[in-house]
């Protein structure tokens, strides 16, 4: 297994209280991997962490082969990584405006941005709500175009949070079967989730975070 990212050590604290202290932790290329865990135990911290969205207390942190100091991200690791969050944020333009936002940001443009654009949307399966202002988008929906919005920057690992969490029914089946085809296609996951049907995908590794430490199971 070539390593993506990993860490020797990872404790987050608040004040003197310690949400988790982590051992060595390893993410392969091309693996997916699931978190549980109970509410509070900081499955959602330590995504946030990983992802550079807030500090936490790191040693022998890598990324790709290269050492990261945690506190300064590299531009091109910040590339490699995307966080989607449970209840993702869109603007209020379009559901292509949403899906292209970060090809827009990385300056590309024309005709490129809008084929990839359109192949994202097509994947997630919202060609019907392209001209739907996102306000109006239901929650399986929203969910569908942020994991557009991920997957069309083609990033080396991806961070879902709780990405079927108050979806039922056929958004929530749709949702899942999107995760099940990024398995399926290789990329890095790591999720954190209570949802059976994730928990139990094919292709995945599963660990517990429970106490502060993080398990196989």
């Amino acid at each position: 297994m070539n390593a993506l990212l990993a860490f020797r050590q990872l404790r987050k604290t608040f004040g003197a209280r310690t949400l988790f202290d982590l051992g060595p932790f390893t993410i392969g290329e091309g693996e997916a991997y699931v978190i549980t865990g109970d509410n509070g135990s900081g499955k959602t911290t330590l995504l946030r962490i990983l992802a550079g969205l807030e500090p936490g207390e790191i040693a022998g942190f890598e990324f790709c082969g290269a050492a990261l100091n945690h506190d300064r991200l590299a531009a091109e690791v910040r590339r490699d990584i995307v966080h989607v969050h449970q209840h993702p944020y869109l603007f209020h333009s379009t559901v292509a405006h949403n899906v292209g936002y970060g090809l827009a940001a990385r300056r590309i443009g024309g005709a490129e941005r809008r084929r990839l654009v359109e192949a994202a949307i097509a994947w997630a399966g919202v060609e019907h709500l392209r001209h739907v202002p996102p306000a109006k988008l239901s929650g399986g929906e929203k969910q569908r175009v942020a994991l557009a919005r991920a997957k069309v920057l083609k990033p080396k690992l991806f961070l879902l949070d709780e990405p079927t969490a108050n979806l039922d029914g056929e958004a929530r089946t749709q949702t899942i079967a999107l995760i099940r085809q990024l398995v399926q296609d290789g990329r890095s996951l790591l999720i954190a989730c209570h949802d059976r049907q994730l928990i139990e995908l094919p292709g995945t590794r599963r660990f517990h975070l429970d106490e502060g430490k993080l398990a196989a199971v």
